[in-house]
């Protein structure tokens, strides 16, 4: 009864399929029942069958076909981003403040030893971060399951209360809460997960607080070891050819991050031009503020 009053809801008032398709087509059928020959207004008309096989698809399969999954996991990008963001800003800032005092062996000593010391740190934070969110996620699976089981009519409150939400008629939603509240503990399960509290009904895999660990380390140092590179490749003599030459680097290394994140995260609105654009000439000022800041403070107190 419940999935009747659905349907009723949803697909009150179904046009036909010359109605939905608009006048256009109303007036080609039209058209060619008085002056075309049989078979070509069958075949312009024939929208309607092809329409109605059509919706004997699978919903699952026409979501799935309609909603492209990503080749890359969001959280590998997110945890990437996080890693590259501050290993781009904060080594390019200590070894642009080391600079200043004349020896590309302290730079590159001092960078190390912060590049090092900043990877794990990084990575053990990410590491805490997904256990913290694991457990968490245990903690909401484990209460809800025990509610399912333990107290149904809790369960069926919770499930009304869910779908009040959804600004829905009364007698449809006493229905679908009553139809629901009858239904396997899984399906009400991940229902109330999806839902109610807006995570995922499996738990969550042991294997992905060490993958962001890994993920957020690797951007770290991949992206603070960037600026030692010319201080490496030039005589310890000429720092400040190494130090204009980092900042060189850094300048198209922080463009192209601060792009290549605004095309990833931003969606279809990001690949415009002034978007990205945007978005990598912003990772070049902040990472030039954090650069000049660390400058300043070592200049400061070195002239003391």
């Amino acid at each position: 009864m419940s999935l009747v009053l659905l349907k009723n809801l949803v697909f009150r008032g179904k046009q036909s399929g010359k109605e939905r398709y608009g006048g256009k087509y109303s007036r080609l059928c039209d058209d060619d029942l008085e002056s075309a020959s049989v078979s070509s207004s069958s075949d312009l008309c024939s929208f309607e069958d092809e329409d109605t096989s059509k919706e004997k698809i699978p919903a699952e399969r026409s979501i799935k076909t309609l909603i492209p999954t990503p080749r890359i996991s969001p959280r590998v990008i997110s945890d990437a981003t996080i890693g590259l963001s501050d290993g781009l800003t904060v080594p390019f800032a200590l070894t642009a403040g080391l600079s200043t005092l004349g020896s590309t062996h302290i730079v590159i000593y001092g960078g190390l030893a912060e590049l090092s010391a900043g990877a794990i740190s990084m990575g053990l934070g990410g590491y805490l971060a997904s256990r913290g969110e694991a457990d968490a996620h245990a903690a909401t699976l484990n209460s809800t399951k025990s509610l399912i089981r333990d107290s149904p009519s809790s369960t069926a409150d919770l499930i009304h209360t869910t779908f009040d939400g959804l600004d829905l008629p009364s007698e449809l939603l006493h229905s679908l809460s009553a139809h629901l509240a009858t239904t396997s503990e899984e399906k009400q399960l991940d229902f109330l997960m999806r839902f109610h509290h807006s995570a995922s009904s499996s738990p969550t895999p042991v294997s992905r607080a060490y993958i962001s660990a890994l993920t957020i380390a690797a951007g770290y140092f991949i992206g603070g070891f960037t600026p030692l590179l010319p201080y490496l490749l030039v005589p310890s003599q000429k720092v400040v050819l190494a130090f204009w030459c980092s900042v060189a680097l850094m300048i198209v290394a922080l463009f192209a991050f601060g792009a290549v994140k605004t095309v990833l995260v931003g969606g279809a609105e990001s690949r415009e031009v002034r978007r990205w654009v945007s978005g990598g000439a912003e990772m070049v000022v902040l990472g030039g503020v954090a650069a000049g800041a660390a400058m300043g403070f070592v200049r400061a107190f070195g002239g003391e």
